[in-house]
């Protein structure tokens, strides 16, 4: 039985899993890496990466993490292209923990968990139809692609508040559109949008179509909803800002969560309230949300899952 039971899984293949992968390869953990149903995470989605180290001449989401994932493989990591359905965690030290890939059963000592988070989108065809040519979910990731421009920001929390302050030093202009008639940003983040001159904030708008040609976005419809009121505004990129859902639902109730579903590590360390299960990158984090700090994480998650291993001993 001990055969079976593997040093270190990985769930899920972003940034932090791979990165997560070749340092736990590197460390003779023979990790096993199982995908998920978005093998890439989010940044499958990101047509131009220009902010990750090591690309001068930036790449494309999908070519980055084909690159990650060689690498993992390179150190002989074994990638699953499944996505894990359950989990059931030990909460012994040195206990073995159980994961489930459909019926397949996996056991093992130590757990990375690296789900990633989904960006909330408004469920509009136009979004996907115009992803990757002026629809955005990360202001921090693509507003350089939109310098001289106008945008908009759909939103009305310390999220969308942060992106449009960001994004008004990069655009021309940068109109908010909030559902409701106030923001449900913290008071410092509203006076940072009411003090920055080029935000125009539209309360009781929403974004209800875009239009554009070539699947490059040109212009947004929106309506007032009391009014109801139908207007175009003439557009490049829009950033929908309404927040983002961790992919935790199956670890709930086995592993500490805060109030928005993302998984709670100590102090700065990997380390969950679970001896040997780890979580890195956007499942832990919704302060910076970067794939450099997803890979950062990884890294750590590695070395102590690594180093927990090696007390066992």
């Amino acid at each position: 039985m001990e055969n079976n039971i593997l040093d270190c899984v990985i769930v899920g293949s972003g940034p932090s899993g791979y990165t997560a992968a070749i340092y736990a390869a590197r460390a003779d953990l023979k990790p096993e890496l199982y995908t998920g149903l978005e093998p890439g995470g989010q940044l499958t989605t990101t047509t131009e990466v220009d902010n990750f180290p090591g690309y001068p001449q930036g790449i494309t989401g999908p070519e980055m993490m084909m690159d990650l994932q060689k690498q993992a493989e390179r150190f002989d990591t074994k990638v699953h292209y499944e996505m894990i359905t359950k989990a059931e965690f030990s909460k012994e030290i040195g206990g073995i923990h159980k994961l489930w890939a459909g019926n397949k059963e996996i056991l093992a000592k130590t757990v990375i968990i690296s789900t990633g988070a989904t960006a909330k989108y408004l469920g509009l065809d136009d979004e996907k139809k115009y992803s990757g040519g002026g629809v955005s979910a990360c202001a921090t990731c693509d507003g350089f692609f939109y310098r001289g421009k106008e945008v908009i920001v759909v939103g009305a929390g310390d999220t969308a508040a942060e992106e449009a302050t960001y994004l008004a030093n990069l655009c021309t202009k940068v109109t908010m559109l909030v559902r409701k008639d106030h923001f449900r940003a913290s008071k410092a983040m509203i006076h940072r949008v009411e003090n920055t001159p080029n935000i125009e904030v539209k309360f009781n708008h929403e974004l209800i179509g875009i239009e554009g040609e070539n699947s490059l976005v040109e212009r947004a419809i929106v309506i007032n909803n009391q009014s109801k009121e139908t207007s175009k505004i003439d557009v490049h990129g829009i950033f929908i800002a309404i927040g983002h859902q961790p992919n935790t639902a199956i670890f709930k109730n086995q592993i500490n969560l805060d109030e928005n579903g993302y998984i709670i590590t100590e102090g700065k360390s990997s380390k969950t309230n679970l001896p040997g299960v780890f979580a890195a990158g956007d499942v832990q984090d919704h302060i910076y949300r970067q794939a450099i700090t997803a890979a950062g994480s990884g890294c750590m998650a590695a070395i102590d899952a690594e180093r927990y291993l090696g007390e066992l001993k």
